[in-house]
This record gives structure tokens, sequence and C-alpha cells, in this order.
């Protein structure tokens, strides 16, 4: 419930009590609500609707609450059952639209936002969502006006400038462009210093413009004011401002997504051509032996959990692993695990040797140079005859023979063919296939990679 997330809004000041009785009640409810007591909160929103069925406002903060613990249509019922008592609430509208938008439902979703601002033209809140929304259904015109307006609303809103400046530059149809997205990022760190993406994003566009010693000196500069902060660290060695890792700190990964937990399905969805999670699982579905829920699987980088429902199928019992705390929250928030754990990935999969059938890691090498020991630690966490399935970013070699992995801009690693089929030979795997596919889009370009499979040799 971060100021700065377009997720559900819980706001204090918006209870409309209309039976003064259940005021200390819904209060403290509201209390417990925020300060993520979920429980007590659900005990407490129920306590007031067993007295008043139809209290609209318990009735809106529990859809919220249901939707946040993974039941998002008992969550859409109850926020539709307190917009029949009170049609013109707009956060009430928003939340819904929220719910939709993170179920994928975005014709439903744009509806409710435009509903919101029909009842407060104002909303700023609701306006950021709508652009989402219509970015995410590839409109990009329209999504343009709309954060052009958000900002004509809210112009001290600095994500909102951070989100222009990310839709400029994913949409970018010339160099103006990315410029525009420089001076989008500069304004949202001017307007809100705690958002560091803004600093990362304004690097990232600097580079692209192929004004590298600019990048590299935001970079230093934010060194020098946090100078044990992992993040600016690793970004000046990804711009060429200093020695290449041999894979990104686990400091840094921790705190980038840490810090992306709350927007980071919602980044993905206007990421629109993101695939990795379905084109790995039809890839690992052909070596399957059907959704028969009989393997016990490893999500291996997990995230905020959205290869859970791709995976449940085939997993008698199925364990997340993130390094990332926030993310392993968002994970367990959307169900459908066994087990969730907070560890690196190689130092989990050694603790962990032929414990699973299959070993799947979408979008999580990214962040390895070296694949070596990460490659063997999986190994030797199959069973015989198991699984590894796993997407990289393709380093596409001149020389086929070409054995190198290369640190980009982004902060991620790209891999060349020859570096992967090398470790699969050497930590001893079988059957590896290695197939170029685009996996998302980045700066309005494709992103190709590998979706890799192979297989631990049976006993």
């Amino acid at each position: 419930m971060d100021q700065h997330s377009a997720h559900v809004l819980v706001n204090l000041s918006a209870l409309r009590l209309e039976v003064p009785d259940y005021r200390d009640t819904l209060r403290e409810a509201m209390e417990a609500h925020r300060a993520n007591q979920l429980d007590r909160a659900e005990q407490l929103y129920r306590a007031v609707l067993e007295r008043h069925a139809t209290q609209p406002d318990a009735l809106h903060y529990l859809g919220v609450l249901q939707h946040q613990r993974g039941l998002s249509d008992e969550g859409a019922t109850l926020i539709q059952a307190s917009l029949r008592v009170t049609p013109k609430h707009p956060d009430a509208h928003n939340n819904l639209g929220n719910i939709h938008k993170e179920c994928g439902r975005l014709k439903e979703a744009e509806a409710c936002y435009r509903q919101a601002l029909t009842c407060s033209p104002g909303h700023h809140h609701a306006q950021n969502n709508l652009a989402i929304v219509l970015e995410a259904q590839e409109r990009p015109e329209e999504a343009f006006l709309a954060y052009a307006r958000l900002l004509e609303i809210a112009p001290e809103y600095a994500q909102g400038h951070y989100l222009l400046g990310l839709f400029l530059r994913n949409y970018a149809q010339n160099i103006e462009h990315v410029e525009q997205s420089v001076e989008c990022f500069r304004m949202a760190y001017a307007l809100d210093d705690r958002n560091l993406r803004a600093l990362e994003g304004m690097g990232i566009s600097l580079y692209a413009l192929n004004r590298r010693e600019e990048a590299a000196q935001v970079y230093r500069d934010w060194l020098g004011r946090e100078p044990d902060n992992p993040i600016p660290r690793h970004m000046l060695a990804s711009c060429g401002g200093a020695e290449t890792p041999p894979r990104a700190d686990d400091a840094y990964v921790r705190n980038v997504f840490d810090g992306f937990a709350d927007s980071f399905d919602e980044q993905l969805l206007k990421n629109l051509g993101y695939r990795a999670p379905q084109v790995l699982m039809e890839t690992m579905a052909a070596v399957l032996n059907g959704p028969n829920a009989t393997l016990h699987v490893l999500d291996a980088g997990c995230g905020t959990g959205l290869c859970g429902p791709l995976l449940s199928p085939y997993a008698a019992h199925l364990v997340g692993v993130d390094l990332s705390p926030g993310m392993v929250e968002k994970a367990r928030a959307r169900g459908g695990y066994d087990e969730l754990a907070v560890a690196e990935l190689t130092a989990y999969l050694e603790r962990h040797p032929q414990q699973y059938d299959l070993v799947l890691s979408a979008d999580t090498l990214v962040y390895f140079g070296d694949l070596q020991q990460v490659v063997a630690a999986a190994h030797a966490a199959l069973r015989p005859g198991g699984w590894l399935g796993f997407t990289l970013e393709a380093l596409e070699a001149l020389d086929a023979a070409d054995d190198r992995v290369e640190l980009t801009p982004s902060g991620r690693y790209r891999h060349s063919r020859r570096h992967v089929q090398r470790v699969l030979d050497d930590a001893g795997f079988t059957d590896a296939r290695i197939e170029g596919d685009v996996l998302r889009r980045e700066g309005g370009q494709p992103v190709r990679g590998w979706v890799v499979r192979a297989r631990r040799a049976s006993a």
C-alpha cells in the first residue's frame, strides 16, 4: 500500500461511516489492514458486516484484503456489492479495476478506471492505471495521451514522470523520444529521491543515446551519495565504467527486486511481449509425461509466482525459491506453492541433492555471468532422469565456437550459445536443446533469448 504503487488503495480519509456505532471497529480494522495484519483486519471487517451486511466501506476494504490474499474473485464480488450501495465511490471503482488488471482482464479494468474518473476526474491513481491498461492492450497513442493527462492532473506525481519515461523509451520512434525519456527520469528523481529506479532508467536511456560517459557519471554520482548501495555499483559496471563482475551481487538482486516487488507484474504486463514462462513451459511440456501432478518441482527464481499456475498441474510438490523477500511474499499471496524459500539459488540447489524431477528458471539466470556453478548445482539437485529448463538473453556470436558472456547496460548478462552448451556438457547433462526465441520487448525492440532444456541422465 505504498503511495507510489498503482495497486490497491486503502484510504482512511475516504471512510463514510453512516452508522456511528461502527466507527471504532472499522477504524481499528483499517489500521490493522494498513499494518498488514490481515487476519485481524478480516476479523474486524466481518464483525462490522455481521451487524450491517451492506456497510460499503467494510465490503470495499474486505474485498481489497481478499484480493491481497489471492482470493481475487471473492474480492471483486465484495467490491461490486459495495458499489451497489455507493455507486459513485471512485476508490472502489479503481480498486475493482486493479483486481481485473492484475487478473489479466484488461477491458474490464479499463471500464472501471474510466468509471472512477467519471466520478472524480482528478483521481490520479485511476488515470495512472488507465494509461497502463491502454498500453497493455497495445493502444500506444491512447496510452500516451493518458500519461500526458496524468501529468496535467498531478504534475508533482513522481511515478507519473517515471512511467512516462519508460513509455517513451519503450515506444521510441526517434532519438528525440529517448532524449525526452531522460528528462522524465530526471524529473521523477527530482520529485522523489527515493525513486532510485528513475536514476537507473536515466542511465540506461543515456547509454542508449550513446552518451556512455554521462550514463557512467549518473552511477558515479549515485555512488558518491550512497557508497554502499549495490545498484549503482553494478550498473556502473554494466555501462563499462568498472570491472565486470562474474555475476550480479546478491545485494544488487535483492535490492532491485525488493524495490520492484509491488509493481513487478504490472511492469511485465506493460512489457507487452513478455512470454518467457509460457515459451519455457511449452518446451518442457514436450518431454514431461503430461500434467499429472506427479513431479517434485522447483521454480528457481520464482519472483512473484508467475510460473506457479503453469507448473502446478505437473507438480505433486511445488517449491519456489527467490533471493528477494519482497518477491517471495508476492508469490505467497498469489498462492499455489507448497513451500517458498528466500535464498541464493546456487546455494539452495547445492543444499538439496537429488530432490527434484524438474528445475525451471524463467529469466533468472540472466543475473549470472559464467553459468558453470549454477548449472552444475542444478544437475546435482535433480533426480536421475530429471529435467532442467531455463531462459537467457542471447548473445548472437559471429563465430559459433565463441564461448562468451557479456554484461549489458540493462544490468543483465547475455550468453552465447556455445557457452550454454559447454556448461551443460561439463555438468553432465544430456539431450540438450537450445532454441532461439523472442522472450519480450525492451526499448521498442524484441529481445532475443535462448530457451534451454536438458536432462540429467538416468541412473
